[in-house]
């Protein structure tokens, strides 16, 4: 139970309202958000090289109990960085400004299929979740935020420190409840789909094959909206099989 990190980069989002869908991909038609003014390149926890005897393993629960190490973290808008801690086995991120993106990648294995869940929980003003298949091609996340939606994105580089984010879908779901920032979120990328879970189950199925992402690193991602100060606690972090 633990920690969050991410760098800089000029934020282009969106996001769009859609009536409940069954699990297959939805087609969001609004228009991205583009921020007013592109932040500076301020990075949160800076990682240190790990000297380790045995390699990290492929599938593994991090629990944020001693160190960063193999993490990266990037910031995307905001006026100022968020502050990342290890506080009791928790990573903690406190946002002290609005419409700030927060982000930790996972930088020793390389992932083509893969489960990844997590367990946050945090103030009900922002919004949590994974990234699986970063790389320079492009990333795939998965969000919940405070009102009671969820939304799953594909960001790519424009440029350096700047990105670009397309909607994939936006919509609610019976297990996610406006108010409520306490959950275990799931997202595994196995092949041409990807599989949204919540608290254990499974509730939608999405094809992502046009996107082009066959493999890449995994990692978390968190953000503040309006309402500010912000605070994100994530308990652990999980990478294993897809089954």
């Amino acid at each position: 139970m633990k920690k969050i990190l991410f760098g800089c980069m000029v934020l282009i989002s969106a996001c769009q309202s859609a009536t409940p869908a069954p699990p297959s991909e939805s087609t969001p038609t609004e228009p991205v958000r583009t921020p007013t003014e592109a932040p500076s390149a301020t990075p949160g926890l800076t990682p240190t090289p790990a000297f380790t005897s045995t390699p990290l393993p492929l599938f593994f629960t991090d629990e944020f109990s001693t160190d960063m190490n193999s993490w990266l973290s990037f910031q995307t808008g905001g006026e100022a960085a968020p502050e990342a801690t290890l506080t009791n086995d928790f990573l903690r991120l406190d946002f002290p400004s609005a419409d700030t993106w927060y982000y930790l990648i996972h930088n020793v294995h390389t992932y083509r299929n893969a489960f990844i869940n997590t367990q946050f929980v945090g103030t009900p003003s922002g919004s949590a979740g994974l990234v699986c298949r970063y790389s320079d091609a492009g990333w795939l996340e998965f969000n919940i935020a405070s009102d009671g939606t969820y939304s799953v994105l594909f960001g790519k580089w424009l440029a350096e420190g700047i990105a670009e984010y397309k909607p994939i879908a936006t919509d609610t779901s019976e297990y996610i409840h406006a108010g409520t920032f306490d959950y275990e979120v799931g997202m595994t990328c196995q092949e041409d789909h990807v599989l949204l879970h919540v608290n254990g189950k499974l509730f939608r199925k999405i094809d992502v094959a046009r996107f082009e992402l066959t493999e890449g690193r995994v990692g978390l991602s968190a953000a503040s909206f309006a309402e500010t100060p912000m605070i994100a606690s994530f308990d652990w972090f999980r990478v294993s099989e897809p089954e």
